[in-house]
C-alpha cells in the first residue's frame, strides 16, 4: 500500500510532541512492508522535502490550520493513495474526504482534545471511513458521543522502541542517580506535562506521607510554566520533599530518565486516553502506581505490573501502594518484570503498525 500520514499543523516531524512522536515511530515500521509519505508542517530548520529510511516527508506551508489544510490539499492534489491517514484533526480528516472521496480516509485519534462534544464534530466524523482511538476507553467514550459514528471506530494500542527503553542494571541505575545528583533514597519518578490535570501536587503530597516512613526523593520530568513549577517547589519545600525538576527532555534521551527509577507515578486527575508513558515505565522494568482514569487501566494491571489508585484524589491512597512498593525490593523486581514482559507481548511499535496496516488492507 502506499499509505499517506497527516500530521497536524503545529509541531513538525520529527518533532517533539507526542503525537508527532507516534506518527514517525508508526511509519517507520509500516515502511517496512508499505510505501509511506508523511506531510507536516514547515520548518525553518528543516527542508521542505526529506527521506528518513524509506519514508517520504514534505512540509507545507502552516500558520494557522486554515492554511495548512490548504497546503496539504493543494500537495495531494493529482496524486494517487491507497490510504490516507489524519492524526488527531477531525476537520481536516472531513476536508480531505471531500477532496479525495474515492481514497479510503482515516481519523487517528490520540485525546479528546479535539473532539469536543458537539454537532459540528459529528458532522466531521460521519465523513471518516475507519476511525482509529489509542484506547478503549477513548472508543467506547467516542461511540456514546457519537453514535452515528460507533461502527467505525476501532481500537490500535501505542507502543514504545523496546530496545531503548529496556531495564536498567544496577551500575547504570547508580550512574543515572549521580548524573542527578540523587543519592540511595527511594526515587519516584513522574514523566509528563507538568499542568494541573496531571496531578503533581497530588504526588508531591504523596511523597510527604511516604517520607515519614522511608526517605525519598521525587523526580519531575516534563515542561511546565515558571509560575507553576515555582509553585510545586514551595509547596515541596513546605513539605520537605527532596525534588528534583528535570524540565523537558528530548524523546532521543527521556528513556535514560527512566533508570533512576524505583518507581513511577502517574496521578492524573482527568480522562487519560493511553497514558504512553506508562508503558514506557513498564518496558524499563520499572513498576507503576496509576490513577485508575480512562485507558490508564487497560496498561496497568493492578498487582501484576503496579497499582491503580481508585480514589486518585486523594494522595493518602497513591501514598499506600508507594510506601508498599519501597518495603519490598522483591515486589518491585517482580512487578518491573512482568511489566516489561507485558509490553513485548502487546506494546510494541511492530505490533500497532501490523494492526493499523490489517485495518487498512480491510478498508481499501
Amino acid at each position: 500500500m502506499h499509505i499517506l500520514i497527516v500530521a497536524p499543523e503545529q509541531i513538525p516531524v520529527p518533532g517533539s510532541g507526542s503525537v508527532e512522536i507516534c506518527i514517525l515511530s508508526i511509519a517507520r515500521q509500516l515502511a517496512r512492508n508499505h510505501q509511506v509519505t508523511i506531510i507536516s508542517r514547515r520548518s525553518p530548520s528543516l527542508p521542505n522535502h526529506s527521506q528518513i529510511g524509506s519514508i517520504s516527508i514534505v512540509r507545507v506551508p502552516s500558520g494557522s490550520a486554515t492554511t495548512y489544510i490548504s497546503s496539504v490539499l493543494r500537495y495531494i492534489k493529482g496524486r494517487k493513495y491507497d490510504v490516507i491517514q489524519v492524526d488527531n484533526r477531525p476537520r481536516c480528516m472531513a476536508r480531505i474526504k471531500r477532496a479525495c472521496p474515492h481514497t479510503p480516509v482515516t481519523l487517528f485519534l490520540h485525546s479528546l482534545t479535539f473532539v469536543p462534544h458537539n454537532g459540528e464534530i459529528a458532522t466531521y466524523l460521519n465523513k471518516a471511513d475507519l476511525i482509529i482511538t489509542n484506547s478503549h476507553s477513548l472508543q467506547h467514550k467516542l461511540a456514546t458521543w457519537f453514535p452515528r459514528s460507533a461502527n467505525r471506530i476501532r481500537t490500535v494500542e501505542l507502543g514504545v522502541d523496546v530496545s531503548r527503553f529496556r531495564s536498567a542494571g544496577a551500575s547504570e541505575k547508580r550512574a543515572t542517580r549521580r548524573k542527578y545528583r540523587i543519592n540511595n533514597q527511594f526515587t519516584i519518578l513522574f514523566v509528563g506535562r507538568v499542568i494541573p490535570r496531571k496531578g503533581v501536587p497530588i504526588l508531591i503530597q504523596a511523597a510527604h506521607l511516604v517520607r515519614k516512613h522511608t526517605p525519598v526523593h521525587l523526580v519531575i520530568v516534563g515542561r511546565g510554566s515558571r509560575s507553576y513549577i515555582n509553585r510545586l517547589q514551595i509547596q515541596a519545600k513546605r513539605l520537605g520533599v527532596p525534588v528534583t525538576f528535570v524540565g523537558k527532555k528530548s524523546h532521543e534521551e527521556i528513556h535514560s530518565v527512566y533508570r533512576l527509577a524505583d518507581c513511577f507515578a502517574c496521578p492524573s486527575q482527568k480522562h487519560e486516553a493511553f497514558g504512553l508513558v506508562n508503558v514506557e515505565a513498564m518496558a524499563s522494568g520499572v513498576p507503576v502506581v496509576a490513577s485508575r482514569n480512562g485507558g490508564i487501566q487497560e496498561v496497568v494491571k493492578h498487582g501484576h505490573n503496579g497499582y491503580l489508585v481508585d480514589q486518585y484524589h486523594q494522595p493518602q491512597k497513591f501514598a499506600d501502594y508507594i510506601l508498599k512498593l519501597a518495603r519490598d525490593e522483591h515486589l518491585r523486581e517482580r512487578l518491573g518484570a512482568n511489566g516489561r514482559s507485558d509490553v513485548l507481548q502487546h506494546f510494541t511499535w511492530a505490533q500497532t503498525a501490523a494492526k493499523l496496516a490489517s485495518l487498512y488492507r480491510n478498508v481499501y
